[in-house]
């Protein structure tokens, strides 16, 4: 069979069109491959591997390697370097008489010898029906499992379940020619078998539950069924239905020391090389350990003197020179590296930030005293343009049907590494007053409203999606709202999609607390971004934008529907906060698009004033 090669974006690899994922190539449906299947002669995934991200592993908590997805590259006609996918579903429905193709594996080779079969042909090819001649598309249904199994809808099966006629339920499989019909309704599909006239109905709006086949295969490229079947129902939904594939992700920034190392140095390129390190270790004389210097330094292209600066550079600790990265709060560190100045710091280096906070305060003293735009200034603390960043995408599995089973990227976690991706972009930070959040958060009904919205969510999960604990406090749903109405106002006014914006939120209470937004965007390309978000956080502009979204806070379209419900969203998690106000796309948001309420920012009634009034007060 002829491939067919379907261009994928490099950031949907890690999600939309990860492992497990149903891809729509120009001609089928695909499902992408498990991470075993990835790797092709001279792409040792080894040869890949992301380095300098020690700090960011240990964060997370992800003992793997991180190594970069393969890419694809053409030559002479021939591709290398693809992710494997194959055609699914595989069965098909004929759009003039409904007739069910069913999938070609069950009939095994076709009579040229190669595997393929006349109702999958070549890419490009018509597919016929071998009744009418009709049109065959696959069928847009697919079998899920909360186990994380994904298969073909048991059409047989489906169409006998609702019969009592014990003849029609003995009614078995027969592959060698179609026999079962699929027929549009007013009620929504009729599934009816030939032979015995056994027929079933289900809708195409709702989750139809069946058992899950004991002979069904746990994932459509792995022809083996689950060990054990499951006890619980599988779903039959669409192929386009959210639930058919969640994609689990880790992300974090690099940050000092790591985005400090030049690559490709002397000390980084030995570095990389541990034989070359223990060619010179494994001198057993001084004379011989010259000359295998000599030798490092022919190879490399330097003098003797840097590769023995370069091995001092290694013995002392290099890259992070002793600083610990075991038990570190991801966080926490990212935020220190966004508050305080890098001395030393070069354009050129994965993390550069330019700290406008001085000028902000100064910009305090040029604006009006009784409009909102000084307490704007007076509610931020902090104002820094991060010029440069670098961003770790890392694909820890994904789930199906909502289950809280997760399935590693290569199913069976063995695997000693995960793919990753390196981002670049820019972004703006700022922090809000420390003085003015204790007070404002301190209200009696402030914090009723924030336990209400704490006790939901623990009562949900515990954590969000992104592994790390929340803690739902008064700040964090002001901040989480605050960095969203920022989002929706940067793709109002300032041209950015809010699809390629993402936010950050840094907030904590006790001894070491943080109240932080950084919206960034980031990209696969090393040149990263064109420079337009670090341009938006001078101070004369940054205030327009903020000022905006608190403005924006204010009133929502849907008011006064949106306002005064009890709750929004999965599980009421959501208060004051819909797709008319402040919902953002769900790849912008790292906290599932919940925890979000306006009243929080605009405040409701004497009890919970608005955040901007009570820096007023603080004049």
């Amino acid at each position: 069979m002829t491939e067919e090669h379907i261009p994928v974006r490099l950031s949907h690899l890690l999600r939309d069109c990860s492992v497990g994922a149903i891809v729509r190539g120009s001609d089928s449906l695909m499902v992408v491959q498990d991470t075993r299947a990835w790797d092709r002669p001279g792409s040792d995934p080894l040869e890949r591997e992301i380095r300098y991200v020690d700090r960011v592993r240990s964060a997370l908590g992800i003992k793997e390697l991180l190594c970069a997805p393969p890419r694809a590259v053409e030559r002479d006609g021939t591709v290398t370097g693809w992710i494997p996918a194959l055609r699914f579903p595989t069965w098909m429905r004929c759009q003039r008489c409904g007739l069910m193709h069913s999938a070609p594996w069950r009939k095994g080779p076709s009579k040229a010898g190669n595997g393929s079969h006349p109702n999958m042909p070549n890419p490009g090819e018509p597919r016929k029906c071998e009744e009418c001649g009709g049109t065959l598309e696959q069928t847009p249904w697919v079998l899920i499992h909360e186990e994380g199994y994904l298969a073909d809808v048991p059409w047989h099966d489906l169409a006998h379940r609702d019969s009592n006629n014990p003849a029609q339920r003995q009614c078995a499989p027969d592959w060698s020619r179609p026999y079962l019909k699929l027929e549009e309704t007013n009620l929504g599909h009729r599934l009816r078998c030939d032979r015995c006239n056994s027929q079933t109905t289900f809708s195409t709006t709702m989750v139809t539950r069946t058992k899950f086949p004991s002979r069904a295969w746990q994932q459509p490229w792995l022809r083996e069924p689950p060990v054990q079947p499951p006890d619980t129902e599988a779903w039959i939904v669409e192929i386009n239905d959210v639930r058919v594939h969640y994609p689990e992700t880790r992300t974090a920034l690099v940050i000092p020391p790591e985005s400090r190392i030049r690559q490709g140095t002397v000390t980084d390129r030995l570095y990389g090389s541990t034989r070359s390190q223990q060619s010179v270790q494994n001198a057993r004389n001084p004379l011989a350990r010259r000359a295998a210097v000599k030798r490092l330094a022919d190879d490399f292209r330097c003098t003797p003197e840097e590769i023995e600066q370069a091995l001092r550079n290694i013995n002392d600790g290099y890259p992070l020179y002793g600083r610990s990265i075991t038990g570190t709060d991801l966080l926490a560190d990212e935020y220190q590296a966004l508050t305080k100045e890098i001395p030393d710091l070069r354009v050129d280096e994965d993390f550069v930030t330019k700290h406008h906070t001085k000028a902000w305060k100064e910009l305090g003293r040029t604006v009006d005293s009784d409009g909102i735009a000084r307490r704007v200034i007076r509610a931020v603390s902090r104002l820094v343009a991060v010029d440069r960043l670098k961003e770790i995408m890392a694909l820890i599995g994904f789930r199906r049907a909502g289950g809280d089973k997760m399935t590693p990227p290569d199913i069976i976690g063995k695997n000693d590494w995960l793919p990753a991706l390196e981002l670049y972009g820019e972004g703006i930070f700022f922090t809000l007053d420390e003085d003015i959040l204790r007070r404002w958060e301190d209200g009696d009904a402030i914090r009723a409203r924030a336990d209400a919205f704490s006790k939901r969510y623990l009562k949900r999960t515990g954590t969000d999606s992104s592994g790390r604990d929340v803690e739902v406090s008064p700040r964090f749903l002001l901040c989480h709202t605050l960095a969203h109405l920022m989002i929706r106002e940067l793709d109002a006014g300032a041209g950015y999609p809010a699809a390629s914006l993402k936010e950050r939120i840094y907030c904590a209470t006790g001894d070491e607390p943080m109240a932080g937004i950084l919206l960034y965007v980031a990209v696969p390309d090393e040149e990263g971004s064109l420079g337009g978000l670090m341009e938006l956080a001078r101070p004369h502009r940054f205030l327009r934008l903020l000022t905006r979204a608190f403005e924006s806070a204010a009133w929502c379209s849907l008011d006064p529907v949106c306002c005064e419900q009890e709750g929004h969203g999965p599980d009421l998690l959501n208060g004051a906060a819909c797709h008319a106000c402040v919902l953002v796309p769900e790849t912008s948001c790292d906290h599932e698009n919940i925890l979000l309420d306006r009243v929080f920012v605009n405040g409701a009634g004497k009890d919970i004033p608005a955040f901007l009034d009570f820096a007023g007060t603080f004049d």
